[in-house]
């Protein structure tokens, strides 16, 4: 890891000898391989197996790391090629007739149905419905982490359905990153060090220690999770999906597990990282009130698509309450 003391590496050793009884992939298409943290040089493996699970990403100069399909040749793979606009805006996802079965037999579940959504670059998207309206599956497609029973899901013109476990994986390394609902922060590792083990995954990334700063987080920087509130652990897990320079950021139901002071903090930084680092955010919650800050709101109810409202004027997040 960039700079990092042996320390960091001591903390996460417990984790990583789990991993290295699994398997890695050099590259796509080189046979499988192990690794075994506890022979010499165990220190750069531990980090190389958090890379190989999360999916190698490529360097200048790593000729065998698996190439991201979405950087043309000669263009640096943070970047993407373009898409085509609608109605002057620029599209980064469009879904085709998407639906998302879970089940065999006579005991099917229709999670999503017949799903075609545009969504735009730069907007603030929000996704709402009650639990089990399809929400969070809708979001898993967008990001990566599943695949559609049916139709097609395009991120700038790229089928994402047509791409392979691997390139999935780069895919959301380089373009996606993921706040969670209950945080998920390794809990031996500082915040810190929580957000830099997210930036080893990519090669440009921003610098740690001016996304905590710009967070808020500059005096918590050395603090572990149990000795953070809420609030400050998800600014963290923001912290460490930001520092990866993602175009789109997927946010779970963020706000769910924070009182309502932390709440309309969170959501505030959210609609700054729209406006101010032109991110596309896309945020799913059961709360109405909430829906009034984002640029559309997308209204959900047993996995189809009830309403999209346009939000010409959205709300700024301290005047939202409920």
């Amino acid at each position: 890891m960039r700079n990092q003391s042996p320390d960091i590496k001591r903390r996460l050793r417990v984790v990583t000898d789990r991993a290295a009884t699994r398997t890695q992939l050099s590259d796509v298409d080189q046979p499988a391989k192990h690794i075994d943290t506890r022979s010499s040089g165990w220190p750069e493996k531990l980090f190389h197996s958090f890379k190989v699970l999360l999916g190698n990403h490529r360097t200048m100069g790593d000729a065998n790391a698996p190439i991201n399909p979405f950087a043309p040749s000669g263009i640096p793979s943070n970047q993407t090629l373009g898409s085509m606009p609608v109605d002057g805006k620029e599209v980064l996802f469009r879904l085709e007739h998407v639906g998302r079965r879970f089940g065999v037999g006579e005991v099917v579940i229709e999670a999503l149905r017949d799903i075609d959504l545009t969504v735009y670059a730069g907007e603030l998207l929000i996704v709402l419905g009650p639990s089990g309206s399809g929400k969070t599956t809708l979001l898993n497609l967008l990001g990566g982490l599943d695949r559609p029973t049916s139709g097609k899901v395009y991120f700038r013109n790229r089928e994402l359905t047509a791409l392979t476990d691997m390139q999935l994986t780069v895919y959301r390394r380089h373009h996606v990153g993921v706040v969670f609902q209950f945080f998920h922060l390794v809990p031996n590792l500082t915040a810190k060090e929580n957000v830099q083990l997210s930036a080893e995954l990519v090669p440009r990334p921003l610098d740690p220690d001016a996304v905590l700063a710009w967070l808020g987080l500059a005096d918590r920087a050395d603090h572990f999770p149990s000795q953070l509130s809420g609030g400050e652990q998800q600014r963290v897990a923001i912290a460490r999906a930001l520092v990866k320079d993602p175009e789109v950021l997927l946010c779970d139901e963020p706000t769910g597990a924070l009182d309502f002071t932390s709440a309309k903090k969170i959501l505030g930084l959210l609609c700054q990282l729209k406006e101010k680092w032109h991110k596309t955010v896309v945020l799913i919650t059961h709360n109405p009130a909430i829906a009034v800050i984002g640029d559309r709101i997308l209204r959900l109810r047993s996995g189809e698509i009830v309403d999209i409202q346009a939000n010409p004027h959205p709300l700024p997040a301290e005047e939202i309450s409920w």
